[in-house]
């Protein structure tokens, strides 16, 4: 569910990259288009799962949404805070003996 909307974003991306390549279909090799166009099975596979996510939420009742929605916002805010921290990388010893040339 915390992903729903990530997934739909996702969608209308293939959707929208598959109209532009095939708007764009004349300048290119046939494998080319073939090679760069999303596939059907993928954007189907895509609008199956939001449209489970989708009927699950429906078959709930309005206290389990709010519950879910709850649940939804803390692990939205807690995957924010940890894409946005910035990471300290660590230097590792340098194996190699110094040389002179």
């Amino acid at each position: 569910m915390s992903y729903l909307p990530d997934l739909q974003a996702y969608l209308d991306d293939l959707l929208r990259s598959r109209e532009r390549l095939l708007a764009a279909a004349t300048g290119l090799d046939e494998w080319a288009r073939a090679d760069a166009l999303p596939s059907e099975e993928e954007i189907t596979r895509i609008r199956r799962l939001i449209t489970r996510i989708k009927e699950g939420l429906g078959e709930l009742t309005a206290a389990e949404r709010e519950q879910i929605a709850q649940a939804v916002a803390v692990v939205r805010r807690h995957r924010a805070v940890m894409l946005g921290m910035p990471r300290i990388r660590q230097i590792l010893p340098s194996i190699r003996a110094e040389r002179t040339a």
